[in-house]
């Protein structure tokens, strides 16, 4: 066998082997971490996100009326997501995480009372508007 043919071999082999890896679901994607695609509850979610909006405005000393209806002792709870909006439970925990990181700078961002400086991170934007 020629050289010129063994490194092609070598190189078809690395792209095969590369290819499987590439093409196998990353640990995000739904079943990548052992959960079952369950919808999210929306009255869990939105309470476990206000909880955390409350200590997180409290940790960075902001005071806006975001964080004032998230502290409120008996602050509506939403009940339901938009309509055709059917975020997964793995959704709301990955929004969740990235709210108790988020550093204050981007906090002040998230509860700003000006909606033209108000975001979302991308990890809570899965029921974008249509």
């Amino acid at each position: 066998m020629s050289e010129g043919r063994a490194v092609r071999r070598w190189h078809v082999a690395t792209v095969l082997v590369a290819a499987i890896f590439v093409a196998a679901p990353t640990p995000g994607d739904i079943g990548g971490c052992g959960q079952k695609a369950q919808p999210l509850d929306a009255r869990v979610f939105f309470a476990s996100k206000a909880s955390i909006d409350c200590t997180r405005c409290q940790d960075c000393g902001l005071t806006t009326r975001l964080c004032a209806e998230a502290c409120a002792p008996y602050a509506s709870i939403p009940e339901a997501f938009p309509e055709g909006c059917v975020p997964l439970v793995h959704d709301g925990e990955v929004c969740l995480r990235a709210l108790h990181n988020a550093s204050c700078g981007d906090y002040r961002d998230y509860v700003s009372d000006d909606p033209s400086i108000r975001s979302t991170p991308t990890e809570c934007n899965f029921c974008p508007p249509r």
